[in-house]
């Protein structure tokens, strides 16, 4: 993939129907992140606390937010994940995702996961629906990919 030519650098991109305003919303507040990312995903103290279905937890700090464009924080294994949100010029938006120092041996896994979070993320801001199972027996440690 002429894209991904950055050994700690993974880059994805999704177009949604929502607004950047809408979209802002979902990875910026409590609610929206347990919607599609996370069981909970509760800030406090500019730290979110992520907890997965397979219980797995990550504190990660929030790096940077400017509303509706850019939200950065810290995510698993000390790596920046970057969500950048760009009008369409149709009402929807443009989201660019880099996540940047993802080490050589996760980085297929991670790949592949965020594959799934923005899925999940379109499914959620766009349409309503949560696609993942909450099931703590079918998770991504088992191959499960709605998790």
């Amino acid at each position: 993939m002429t894209f991904q030519d950055e050994p700690s650098l993974i880059r994805w991109k999704i177009h949604l129907k929502s607004s950047p305003q809408t979209v802002y919303e979902k990875l910026s507040t409590n609610e929206g992140r347990a919607g599609f990312w996370a069981e909970s995903a509760l800030e406090t103290d500019g730290i979110i606390h992520f907890v997965f279905p397979n219980r797995a937890e990550w504190k990660g700090r929030i790096l940077e937010r400017e509303r509706p464009h850019k939200y950065v924080v810290e995510y698993y294994g000390g790596s920046t994940t970057t969500f950048e949100l760009g009008s369409d010029g149709s009402g929807g938006t443009d989201l660019a995702l880099t996540d940047q120092g993802v080490s050589e041996e996760d980085r297929a896994e991670v790949m592949a996961g965020w594959v799934s979070v923005l899925m999940a993320l379109k499914a959620s801001v766009d349409c309503g629906i949560d696609l993942r199972d909450h099931d703590p027996r079918r998770t991504w440690d088992e191959g499960y990919v709605e998790n």
